[in-house]
C-alpha cells in the first residue's frame, strides 16, 4: 500500500467563491489542451502542489453529486472543502452541504472565504457553525478551518497544506499493483471515437489495452486522457478519460479491471440479470401492496430539520416508536431545506420526506410529484409523531366481519335529485335498510 493524492469537493453556498477557489487552485496547474477534438471534461482535474505533491479535485455541484453517490454506495471524496463568506455568513445551501458531508462521513476544512471584503466577519461564520456541529481548533473543537481570499489569493497555500495535512491524518493509502478499480463520474458519446467514461481510479494502476467493466457494459481500453493529454497507465486517485467500452454506464457506477473478455462477459451477464430482476420486482411491487403478506412490513423516512438538535430529537422520537409488524427506517436525517437530492434518495428508497420547520420551493415540490415522493412538512415534533402513526396504521387494512343476509338483481338504474337510484328484486333472504351492500 502506498500514499495516493486526496480527492477534494468543494462545496458552499451560491457566490460564495467556490468557482474562484477553484480557479486560484487550478493556476498552478498545466493549462489543458485538447486531444483530437475531446475537450477535457472539467468535472475533475488534477493540480500540483508547490512542493511536489499533488490534489484531485472534483467540480461538480458538491451536494447533488454526494447524494447520488451515496444512493449508489460509491462514494469517491476523500476530503470537502466547505467555501462559506466571511460578509454573507451560513447560508441555506451551506446547511445543506454540511448535512450531505455528515452523512457520507466524509471529513471536512471550512474555507471562510472573502475576508478582503467590507463586512467581513469570519470569527463570527466559525461561532455561527457551531450549532450545525462544526466545532473549528480556534474554538477548542477538532475541525480545521483557513480564512482566505479567493480573488486576492491570500492564504490559498495555507489551505493547499491543510488539505495535505488532513489527507496525512486520514492515512489515504492505495495498492498500485493490482488491477485497477473506480467509480465513474459521468459518461457520455463522443462522435468518432464511441462510449468516453469520466472516472476517478480509486485502486490499482489503469493502462491502455487493459479490459474494463462497468454495470453491463465492458472494452479495452483504446485512450487514456488525462488533462486533454493521452497517457498510457493512470494510478489511484486519478482523474481520467477512458475510450474503449461499448455503452455508457451511469454516473456513480463502480469499474473494474480483469484479466480477460471471459471474465467481462460474465460480469455484464450477471448484471444485466440481476437488474433485469430488479426491474421486475419494481414493476410488480405496486401489485403487491394489495396483497397481504408475512414479511414485516417497512417505513422509510428522510428527516431534514431547521438545526441539528431537531434533527437528533425527531430521530430519537420516531426510533422509540414500537411496532412488531413495522420497521421504521430513519435512511437519512440532515439540516437545511428539501431539496432535489433528498427527493432523488427518496425516490430510489421507497420513502417520504418528512420537513421540520424547513421549506421547500416549486421546483423541487414538482419533482417530487413526478416520482412520487411524499413531502410532509411539520412544525411540532409531536405532529411528525403522529403522522408516522398514523403511517403504520395505513399499512393494515381494517379487517371487516361479513354476514350474508341476503342478495338481489338490479333491474334498472334511474336518477332523483341528482341521485342515482338502483331498481332491484330480491332473489334471496332479505334486505334492510341499515345493511351494507356490496355490488
Amino acid at each position: 500500500m502506498e500514499l495516493c493524492p486526496p480527492v477534494v469537493t468543494v462545496m458552499g453556498h451560491v457566490d460564495h467563491g467556490k468557482t474562484s477557489l477553484l480557479d486560484a487552485f487550478r493556476q498552478s496547474s498545466i493549462t489543458e489542451t485538447e486531444f483530437g477534438g475531446i475537450t477535457q471534461s472539467t468535472s475533475a482535474y488534477i493540480v500540483q502542489m508547490r512542493d511536489g505533491r499533488s490534489i484531485t479535485f472534483i467540480d461538480t455541484p458538491g451536494h447533488e453529486a454526494f447524494a447520488d453517490m451515496r444512493i449508489r454506495g460509491a462514494i469517491v471524496t476523500d476530503i470537502v472543502v466547505l467555501v462559506v463568506a466571511a460578509d454573507d455568513g451560513v447560508m441555506p445551501q451551506t446547511i445543506e452541504a454540511i448535512g450531505h458531508v455528515k452523512s457520507a462521513g466524509v471529513p471536512m476544512i471550512v474555507a471562510v472565504n472573502k475576508i478582503d471584503k467590507s463586512g467581513a466577519n469570519p470569527k463570527k461564520v466559525l461561532t455561527d457553525l457551531i450549532k450545525y456541529g462544526i466545532v473549528v481548533e480556534s474554538l477548542g473543537g477538532n475541525d480545521l478551518a483557513v480564512e482566505i481570499s479567493a480573488a486576492q489569493k491570500k492564504n490559498i497555500e495555507e489551505l493547499e497544506n491543510t488539505i495535505l495535512l488532513q489527507a496525512e491524518m486520514i492515512k489515504l493509502k492505495a495498492n498500485y499493483n493490482r488491477l485497477a478499480n473506480g467509480v465513474v463520474l459521468e459518461s457520455r458519446f463522443l462522435p468518432g471515437y464511441g462510449a468516453c467514461i469520466s472516472c476517478i481510479v480509486k485502486g490499482g494502476t489503469l493502462k491502455k489495452g487493459d479490459i474494463v467493466v462497468s454495470g453491463e457494459f465492458y472494452g479495452i481500453v483504446k485512450s487514456l486522457i488525462v488533462s486533454g493529454k493521452q497517457v498510457d497507465k493512470v494510478t489511484p486517485s486519478m482523474p481520467v478519460d477512458i475510450i474503449g467500452l461499448n455503452g455508457v454506464p451511469s454516473a456513480g457506477e463502480k469499474f473494474v479491471a480483469v484479466k480477460n473478455q471471459k471474465i467481462a462477459k460474465e460480469i455484464t451477464a450477471n448484471y444485466k440479470v440481476n437488474n433485469k430482476s430488479n426491474e421486475e420486482k419494481n414493476f410488480s411491487s405496486d401489485i403487491d401492496k394489495f396483497f397481504a403478506t408475512d414479511k414485516k412490513k417497512e417505513i422509510n423516512v428522510l428527516i431534514k430539520a431547521d438545526v441539528y438538535g431537531s434533527c437528533d430529537a425527531i430521530v430519537n422520537s420516531i426510533n422509540n416508536i414500537k411496532d412488531h409488524e413495522v420497521s421504521i427506517n430513519v435512511l437519512y436525517s440532515g439540516v437545511g431545506n428539501v431539496n432535489e437530492s433528498d427527493v432523488l434518495l427518496a425516490a430510489v428508497s421507497s420513502a417520504h420526506i418528512i420537513g421540520f420547520n424547513v421549506s421547500t420551493d416549486s421546483r423541487v415540490e414538482s419533482i417530487a410529484k413526478s416520482k412520487g415522493v411524499e413531502i410532509k412538512s411539520c412544525r411540532i415534533i409531536y405532529e411528525i409523531i403522529d403522522h408516522i402513526k398514523e403511517r403504520v396504521s395505513d399499512l393494515f387494512a381494517p379487517i371487516v366481519n361479513k354476514k350474508y343476509i341476503g342478495s338481489a338483481s338490479v333491474r334498472k338504474i334511474f336518477g332523483v335529485n341528482k341521485n342515482i337510484i338502483a331498481g332491484c328484486y330480491v332473489t334471496d333472504g332479505l334486505i334492510k335498510k341499515s345493511s351494507s351492500v356490496d355490488v
